[in-house]
């Protein structure tokens, strides 16, 4: 179902189609960051059980069985909200999926309950019980934040930036000469 107020219904539909798209699109280049070789120019496909444009609140909010996929990319949430400013052009500021986020590539896949792509910051941040997997390497947390300008990720134990006596913890496999 899509609701839309206080525009015209052909220019709604194209506004709605564009800031999804859009948002899709930067949540896809998002997750590249943390599962490499991605190929972010692909075509983004997008289903939800509900799509609701707030224009007033500047957000579009995809809920219900979110799946968005860009080539082999997969992210999955229940629920997915996009914020962005309306000041002549769209311009995405946030992207954020609660609910069972899941984002995987392959082998590769990511895990946590919320993901928080701040396009001002250029920080993701990816919370409550993080799960990072690659073939058979893990790697578990309460927090993952990943600075795109600086190329530094870092995984903790810490909730909300809240001690909670959580650690990091992980397996890697040692290869086999």
């Amino acid at each position: 179902m899509i609701v839309l107020r206080s525009i015209a219904p052909a220019a709604r539909l194209a506004l709605a189609s564009f800031v999804v798209t859009v948002a899709a699109l930067g949540g896809m280049q998002l997750f590249a960051q943390i599962i490499g070789g991605h190929d972010s120019k692909a075509p983004v496909n997008y289903a939800a059980d509900r799509i609701e444009l707030q224009d007033r609140q500047d957000r579009v909010v995809l809920s219900g069985n979110v799946d968005i996929t860009q080539g082999d990319l997969r992210l999955q949430a229940a629920r997915t909200t996009v914020a962005y400013s309306d000041a002549g052009s769209l311009r995405i500021q946030q992207i954020m999926a609660t609910g069972g986020v899941l984002v995987n590539r392959g082998s590769e896949t990511a895990r946590g309950n919320v993901a928080i792509y701040d396009f001002n910051k250029r920080l993701i941040t990816m919370a409550g019980d993080v799960s990072l997997k690659r073939g058979g390497d893990t790697l578990n947390g309460q927090r993952l934040v990943i600075n795109l300008d600086s190329g530094i990720s870092s995984v903790d134990g810490r909730a909300g930036g809240v001690s909670t006596g959580g650690r990091v913890s992980g397996t890697f496999t040692v290869p086999q000469n």
